[in-house]
């Protein structure tokens, strides 16, 4: 009779698990806790529509916030304000006329910005006063702070990986790859989109317009994980994935706005997927288009680096077909 086997405590995969996970830990609360957590404003652009001494004092007002905190544009009257809010070229304004002091904000811009040029309100129209404040591109009723629209960004990364993680596993062949991809990304919009103006009543403007922009993100995702993946193999899926959801949704600023993000991140979460589809979607709902060029230019270009990526030649089907006739020699 064989004598009975014991098993030695194994501790180098334990130790090796402890190390990899807090690691991965680490990382996951940097990713996502720091850009919220250094959150203010940096040459954030506001316009001022005051007379010459009034400015002067205004931007004493403002210098309170930081040094570098706003970007000052001098303009000429209130509808002047109003155009270069509506333009997207500033996220709010001062106005000091024969009726006094007036802030302007547009929470459909920055919920964020918005809150904190409300505050700055206060003391503008004298001493211990708060100038009256006006919303002149408000977030719609039904998602007064903006949450709505700020929670779609997760779920516009995961679809977008996720979409590429079950095609590549499940489907073969380039053509029903990119099918399917283009498939996902334009009904996953069209039913996300719904979702998102219809029920929640985050977004406004034209449905169709506002899917479109959030196919073309899904798409940029999508192809982009994909050719990463056909590329380098299951590597390049965790890289794309890590691409997206590590450093794409926590830089999106879909919850406050760019220039409130760390400088240079900032610059960063625009250049990628969930950061240009945030700017685009809010120029598109909100502004009538105003702004959105640059950051469809953004998506489009993913888009079309994840759709050459997916048509270069790959060499890992090649790998499996050689293996294949040892694999049927085995099992004769």
């Amino acid at each position: 009779m064989a004598a009975a086997r014991t098993h030695r405590p194994t501790w180098a995969p334990a130790l090796g698990a402890i190390a990899v996970v807090s690691a991965l830990l680490a990382l996951l609360i940097t990713a996502f806790g720091w850009p919220s957590s250094r959150i203010e404003p940096r040459d954030l652009p506001i316009a001022v529509a005051a007379p010459a001494p009034a400015v002067a004092q205004i931007e004493d007002g403002l210098a309170q916030a930081g040094a570098g905190a706003f970007a000052v544009t001098t303009v000429a009257d209130r509808d002047a304000a109003l155009q270069a809010i509506e333009d997207r070229d500033v996220y709010g304004a001062v106005v000091v006329d024969a009726d006094g002091a007036e802030v302007l904000t547009a929470s459909a811009a920055s919920p964020a910005v918005a809150q904190l040029l409300t505050q700055l309100a206060s003391g503008l129209a004298g001493e211990g006063v708060a100038a009256p404040v006006t919303d002149v591109v408000p977030t719609p009723v039904d998602d007064p702070r903006g949450s709505g629209f700020a929670s779609g960004a997760l779920p516009l990364v995961i679809g977008g990986v996720a979409a590429a993680a079950l095609l590549s596993r499940r489907v073969v062949g380039r053509a029903p790859l990119l099918t399917g991809a283009v498939g996902i990304a334009v009904v996953g919009a069209m039913t996300m989109t719904a979702i998102w103006q219809y029920w929640l009543g985050s977004l406004e403007g034209d449905y169709w317009a506002n899917a479109s922009v959030v196919a073309l993100a899904l798409g940029a995702t999508t192809l982009t994980v994909l050719g990463l993946h056909r590329l380098l193999g299951d590597a390049g899926l965790g890289l794309g994935a890590a691409t997206m959801v590590l450093l794409g949704n926590p830089l999106s600023a879909m919850s406050s706005a760019p220039e409130l993000l760390p400088s240079g991140w900032s610059d960063l979460g625009q250049l990628l997927p969930p950061g240009a589809a945030g700017s685009a979607l809010r120029s598109v709902a909100f502004f009538d288009g105003a702004a959105a060029a640059a950051p469809l230019l953004v998506l489009a270009g993913w888009l079309a680096l994840g759709l050459a990526l997916c048509l270069l030649p790959s060499r890992r089907p090649a790998v499996q077909h050689a293996a294949e006739p040892e694999a049927v020699k085995a099992v004769a």
